[in-house]
């Protein structure tokens, strides 16, 4: 009788801590799998996903956080790494500019 060993993989988080609790749900929720949380790393275990397809799952996470112009998702020998592009800064608050108010005289 033989026992398949589900493989752990790893996604390093980088600089993205603060969004390992969503990104960790999101994986749990797209892959029906358990999903650890191990300092700045999560580790995935599972026996079919393959290290591209976990890759896209990050990706896609990054990418509809509106992340993808900071970060970037590599894959590296043997786990997933989050990389912030050089020169990227976090997104700041746009002020709106405001209209004055009319000051045009009505005659009526």
């Amino acid at each position: 009788m033989f026992f398949k060993r589900k493989r752990r993989l790893e996604v390093d988080l980088g600089e993205l801590r603060d969004e390992r609790e969503s990104l960790s749900g999101f994986l749990r929720s797209a892959l029906k799998v358990d999903v650890t949380s191990n300092g700045n790393k999560l580790l995935i275990d599972s026996e079919k996903l393959s290290l591209e397809e976990l890759k896209r799952l990050v990706n896609k996470f990054v990418y509809h956080q509106n992340l993808s112009n900071m970060y970037w998702v590599a894959l590296e020998s043997n786990f997933i790494k989050i990389n912030k592009f050089k020169g990227a800064k976090k997104p700041e608050e746009r002020k709106k500019k405001v209209t004055p108010p009319s000051t045009i005289r009505h005659g009526w």
